[in-house]
This record gives C-alpha cells, sequence and structure tokens, in this order.
C-alpha cells in the first residue's frame, strides 16, 4: 500500500471539526441546549396564548423549528422557535379561520421565505446602518425586561426574594465555576427550595399543560382551494417578511458577538425550510429568538449547531418524560434568567455620556427613534425599517450639500467654465440648476463633471434643464469630464425626461 492512500477512517476524521473530540465543547453545548430548552417552555405556552392556540402547538413549533434549523440554518448556535412577532401576525388567522387555516399560513410564509431567501432579500441587510443595529439591540434588550413585568406584577411576596435569589446566583456562581452555565445551577436550586419548602409561587405549570407525546405530522385541514389561497397568502407574507427580518437581525448580532461570518441567504432559506416542517407538524410556526439566543451564545458560551439541536430536542424530552418536575418550576427563576439576559444584551456603551458627546446627532435620534418605535409597537421588524429609512432620509439630507459649483471665464470672456464637484442624485441635483447665471454668462458654457458622479435620472434631467435654459437664451452648452458610468446613464437618458424636472 503507498504512502500516499488514505483509509476511509482516517479521511473522516480529517473531515470531522475539532470540537467533535473536544470534550469540553460537548460539555458547553450540551448543558447550554438545557438552559434554552427550560427557557422556552414557559415562552413558547405564552405565544400560544397570544396566537390562541393550544400550549403544545407553540412548544411542538418550538421542538421542530430548533432541531430543523440546526441542519439547515446559516448561523450556527442561533435559536430558532416559536416567537411572539410571528404569534402576533399570525393570531387573526386563527381567531377567524381556525387552527387549520393557521399552519397552511405558516406553510405559505416558509415557501415565501424560501423564494424572498432565494432572490437574494438577505443582502438588503447591508442597508442597515450601525445606529439601527444599536437601537435594535436595545430595544430588544428594553422588551426582553418588559416580557417579565407581569410576572412581577400581583403575586405572592415570595416572588420578589426567589427573584434576586436567582440574580445573585447568577453573577457569582460564575466566579466559583464556569463549568456548568450559572442560569442551570439558578433555576435548579431556585426549583429545590420552593418544593423543597413548599412556597407557593406562579410555576411553569400555571403557564398551561404540557404535551405527553410527540406531534404527528399530516396535511393542515383546510379546502385546498384558491379562497383558501388567497384567505392566508397576506398574513403568509407579513409572516415571511416579519420572520425573516428578525432572523437576519439577530444573525448579524451573533455575527457580532462571535466575530464569525454566517451565510444569510442559507438562514432565509434554512427558516423557510422549518417553518414547511413545522406547519407539517402542527406548529405555530417562528423565527430566531434573539432572548434565547442571547442565553445560548452569550450567557451559555454555545458556539455550534449542537446546542441549537438539544435545544429543540430537550425541549420535547422535559415535556413527555419530565412533565411533572418541569411544571413545578417557578417563574421566579425563569423570570430571573430574562432580566439577566436583558442586562446583557443592552449596550450600557452607546448611552454613555463619553459616547453620546462624540456621536454625531443624526446617528443618536436613529437610535432613539428605532428604540422608541420598536417598543410602542412591539415590532423588531418595523423599527427597524423606520429607523433605516430615517437614516438614509439624514443621510441624504447630507449628502445633497456636497454637490459644488465653481466658475471660471476665459480671458476673451466668450467662454465660462462650470467645474462641478461631488454626488449629483436626486435630492443634490434639485440645488444645482440655480447655480449657473443663465443671462450673464457668455454664449458658450462648458459643464466639466470631472469630478462628479450621476447617480440617477433626476440629475440628468436637471441638466437637461440647465441646457434648456442657456439655449433658450441663444447660448451653447458642452458637459465634459463625465466618467464611464455617468456618461452611459446619460446617453441613454437625455432629452428622454422632458417635463420630468
Amino acid at each position: 500500500m503507498s504512502s500516499a492512500a488514505v483509509s476511509p477512517a482516517a479521511r473522516l476524521r480529517d473531515l470531522k471539526p475539532d470540537w467533535l473530540n473536544n470534550p469540553k465543547v460537548w460539555r458547553t453545548e450540551i448543558l447550554a441546549g438545557l438552559v434554552v430548552a427550560l427557557a422556552l417552555i414557559p415562552e413558547a405556552i405564552s405565544f400560544s396564548i397570544i396566537a390562541g392556540v393550544d400550549p403544545a402547538v407553540g412548544l411542538f413549533a418550538s421542538f421542530t423549528m430548533a432541531v430543523t434549523i440546526s441542519v439547515v440554518g446559516g448561523r450556527r448556535a442561533m435559536i430558532s422557535a416559536a416567537t411572539g412577532a410571528v404569534a402576533l401576525v399570525i393570531a387573526p388567522v386563527n381567531r377567524e379561520h381556525g387552527l387549520g387555516y393557521l399552519v397552511a399560513t405558516v406553510i405559505l410564509a416558509g415557501v415565501f421565505q424560501i423564494v424572498l431567501g432565494a432572490v437574494g432579500v438577505a443582502k438588503l441587510m447591508r442597508f442597515v446602518p450601525r445606529s439601527v443595529m444599536t437601537g435594535f439591540v436595545n430595544a430588544l434588550a428594553i422588551m426582553i425586561f418588559m416580557a417579565q413585568v407581569p410576572e412581577m406584577h400581583d403575586v405572592p411576596w415570595p416572588v420578589y426574594p426567589l427573584i434576586i435569589g436567582g440574580l445573585a446566583l447568577m453573577v457569582f456562581f460564575p466566579k466559583v465555576t464556569k463549568v456548568i452555565p450559572a442560569p442551570l445551577v439558578s433555576i435548579v436550586i431556585l426549583t429545590v427550595i420552593t418544593v423543597a419548602a413548599g412556597i407557593a409561587v406562579p410555576t411553569v405549570g400555571d403557564k398551561g399543560e404540557l404535551p405527553s407525546s410527540l406531534p404527528v405530522p399530516g396535511l393542515p385541514d383546510v379546502p385546498f382551494t384558491l379562497d383558501t389561497l388567497t384567505t392566508v397568502a397576506p398574513y403568509a407574507l407579513a409572516m415571511a417578511l416579519v420572520g425573516l427580518m428578525e432572523s437576519l437581525m439577530t444573525a448579524k448580532l451573533v455575527d457580532d458577538i462571535t466575530d464569525t461570518h454566517s451565510s444569510k441567504t442559507r438562514e432565509s432559506i434554512g427558516q423557510g425550510i422549518a417553518n414547511i416542517v413545522t406547519g407539517f407538524f402542527g406548529g405555530m410556526g417562528g423565527c430566531a429568538m434573539i432572548g434565547q439566543t442571547m442565553i445560548n451564545v452569550k450567557v451559555s458560551g454555545a458556539r455550534t449547531r449542537v446546542s441549537t439541536f438539544l435545544a429543540g430536542s430537550f425541549l420535547m424530552v422535559l415535556c413527555i418524560a419530565f412533565g411533572p418536575v418541569v411544571s413545578d418550576i417557578p417563574m421566579a427563576a425563569l423570570v430571573a434568567v430574562m432580566v439577566m439576559v436583558a442586562f446583557g444584551t443592552f449596550d450600557w456603551h452607546s448611552i454613555a455620556p463619553k459616547t453620546l458627546k462624540r456621536m454625531p446627532a443624526g446617528e443618536i435620534a436613529v437610535m432613539v427613534i428605532t428604540v422608541i418605535v420598536v417598543v410602542a409597537t412591539d415590532n423588531l421588524a418595523i423599527g427597524v425599517v423606520v429607523g433605516s429609512v430615517t437614516a438614509m432620509v439624514i443621510f441624504a439630507k447630507r449628502v445633497a450639500h456636497l454637490a459644488d459649483v465653481t466658475a471660471v471665464t476665459d480671458p476673451d470672456d466668450t467662454t465660462v467654465v462650470y467645474r462641478v464637484t461631488g454626488e449629483l442624485f436626486f435630492a443634490s441635483s434639485n440645488d444645482l440648476v440655480g447655480q449657473f447665471n443663465y443671462a450673464g454668462d457668455p454664449e458658450k458654457v462648458v459643464i466639466d463633471l470631472s469630478d462628479a458622479h450621476i447617480w440617477d435620472a433626476s440629475s440628468v434631467a436637471a441638466l437637461d434643464a440647465i441646457e434648456t435654459k442657456y439655449a433658450q437664451r441663444g447660448k451653447s452648452v458642452e458637459i465634459i469630464g463625465l466618467n464611464d458610468p455617468s456618461a452611459d446613464l446619460h446617453g441613454k437618458l437625455t432629452g428622454e425626461l422632458a417635463g420630468s424636472h
């Protein structure tokens, strides 16, 4: 046998990622998956209530979403499950038409997400400015905290010391050891205390009954007609867009935290596949969950697909095999975990006086507007869109004044050369027409665009208007110095835009 020959076993070993042979990584991923699964249970039940469906529908959705996305998703260690944003969008379908139509909506939304992913909607993420991203993160932290407030209102007094004790454990336990995630330790200790002492506080079991068997695949109980399609399509498209927006923003956030890159196109298509699978298993659909992802990535230190897969798997195991035990977990323990997540998610540096002094006023305004809109609408997608549009308006206003015109008349007083510098687009070209001396200029006018760039039809229309104004006075205009893209656009549109300016 030649030395070049490699055994199949050795080849397989080379293909395996390094972490597969690392027990420390396995321990981190397994424990992270367990913590996330525990935190998912009350959230999934809460979102089921928002959507108006049985708790099992939300729990099944969280199971199938997490397990499927762990295989087909583009961002490792990100958690996808049933979410509040999706629940709000599809709640009217269930209320007006029933569960069958809701499931059909989820499947169609998955198809839309695959199509949107394939046509490159993920590339739009590059247009989300950093100030919007910061506002998104801060709004998210506020929303995670606000979601815990009802669990602290009108409850027995022992809930408050339990929450404080849970927070203390998560702050100080990592100083002792980081081998076991502090949130898991906190949940276990608080559960043992409440059960052993017989303390009557709200528990996970109070949220709803846990399922006792695995979901069974099947088709949605709806007539397969055009009427059904037209009924569910608007909701499905809204769910697809909200789900993708939340998932891609979360993926970008995890990229920044882990300093790694992920495929946003694969993530978009993966979300679609996960929702289709979830629909066929009778789930309510979902998208990336930022709170749980933060627990997984930031708090527990998970970095691979294993934690995502195990979060979904443990969720079903906990519900089916350990239902009575899980039902006894005090909500105070999970509230403490989520408060800690909210505190860790907020970008405190962004509101530090030192940062605010250096940051341009426009960027601060965009961040604040994003936060206000997200918190006011309870919808991350709307906040991101409004924040991005605000940032673009501020940018356009700032760039609009960068087009500058200077004039030089030749010694014979027969020609004037106007030198235009800057970016010519719809905002800056509006001011361009008024910067020429039509009555006082000599017969020949040269417009030098060597240091300018034409971006759109508005700029070509402005140049045509300038030529027309000079022509009305019997004067000729020559445009010189166009770079290739500008010359191409000008050549195609000049003279074709009459009445557009």
